[in-house]
């Protein structure tokens, strides 16, 4: 089989929501109210498919909203229709998803039977539910914030409309695209904390001999650097897999990247401790440009009484907690979202145990 041009996935569903899927809908319910869009998981919502991509979960594919009452009318009949009548290929790639024996893994193939497509006919509060774990359209809560994983955000807030026939998907989209001001400043401030918690440890394990810990310690301490520069930047930081990329996308990366490079292939620990001095002192310059608290001194420092160079981002902390406003959120423990204490896959790809994780560990109150 020939492989066909790779076109970005974003594209793809696009055209094949206007060419394949929009032409049916129109013929056969006719004036139907839908919204349609490609968001959720995949490389594609967040721009970084490249053909690779195409070799599982990928192609021709998008969510159809209806109204929730015209899911259990039109839904059933609307799949039917599309399996039955949607072209076997598009633009060369097929549209039919088959699973495979690989848990959790789908490839696309050819049929001559009905298309097992990936049009998923919904509504937009199941919808949004099953992602995040509530609906947006109400006040969207502290504990709602904080117990979604960032990467599940950038998911609902990235990809592409295609139609907002419903005109609700637009502004749900809009009510998810930041956090609140003072969560926000909370989020920055439990970022440095992590910083803070860590930094002088490079230092310490290597002086024991130690380099493999005081390079995983190093190691730790850039994800949080950029993560904390995606977070610095209004963008929400993704899983490991994009985390890189997404970093490379801010407005730090260029003058940051070759310290963390350096950083991380140092075979000492003195070495390992100055680029990441110089990291340091390039974020907190970058923070004071924010204009969010005032002015720290960005400058690095020994740690204490030993011979460990450090920032004290712990005074970053206390600079952004200053400058929040809301007593509940000024009471908040500095442990952040639940991606910013936990890094399990099993718990932050599952938002009710995401949700049950963040409740035990920050306490809050439902409405």
């Amino acid at each position: 089989m020939t492989t066909p041009s790779f076109i970005p996935g974003l594209e793809l569903s696009r055209r094949f929501y206007l060419e394949a899927v929009r032409p049916l809908l129109d013929e056969a319910v006719p004036g139907l109210a839908h919204s349609a869009a490609r968001l959720g998981g995949g490389s594609e919502v967040l721009g970084f498919d490249t053909a690779r991509s195409a070799d599982h979960e990928w192609g021709p594919r998008l969510q159809l909203f209806l109204r929730p009452e015209d899911v259990p009318r039109h839904g059933t009949a609307i799949t039917a229709l599309l399996s039955a009548r949607l072209p076997k290929t598009f633009y060369g790639y097929p549209t039919h998803f088959a699973a495979t024996a690989e848990a959790g893994i789908r490839i696309m193939q050819a049929t001559d039977g009905p298309v097992h497509h990936r049009v998923d006919i919904t509504d937009l509060g199941t919808w949004f539910t099953a992602q995040l774990g509530f609906a947006p359209g109400r006040d969207v809560t502290a504990l709602d914030w904080l117990a979604t994983p960032a990467q599940r955000l950038a998911e609902v807030t990235a990809g592409a409309v295609f139609h907002d026939g419903l005109s609700r998907l637009g502004p749900a989209r809009a009510q998810l695209a930041w956090y609140p001001h003072d969560l926000w400043l909370h989020l920055l401030a439990c970022q440095w904390q992590r910083i803070s918690q860590e930094e002088a440890f490079v230092g310490r394990c290597g002086e024991v001999g130690d380099e493999l810990g005081s390079a995983v310690v190093a190691a730790r301490l850039v994800r949080d650097l950029m993560r904390l520069c995606l977070l610095m930047d209004r963008r929400y930081p993704p899983y490991s897999k994009w985390l890189g990329s997404a970093f490379a996308r801010t407005r730090q990366a260029t003058v940051l990247t070759p310290f963390l490079t350096a950083a991380l292939a140092a075979s000492d620990w003195y070495t390992r401790e100055q680029h990441l001095a110089r990291a340091y002192e390039t974020v907190a310059a970058a923070h004071n440009q924010l204009d969010l608290t005032d002015p720290v001194d960005p400058t690095t420092r020994p740690y204490h009484n030993r011979p460990f160079q450090v920032l004290h981002a712990e005074r970053f902390t206390a600079a952004l907690t200053a400058r929040i406003t809301d007593p509940a959120v000024r009471a908040l423990p500095l442990t952040g979202t639940v991606d910013q204490f936990t890094d399990s896959t099993d718990i932050l790809s599952n938002p009710q145990r995401a949700r049950a994780v963040t409740q035990a560990t920050t306490p809050v109150p439902e409405p």
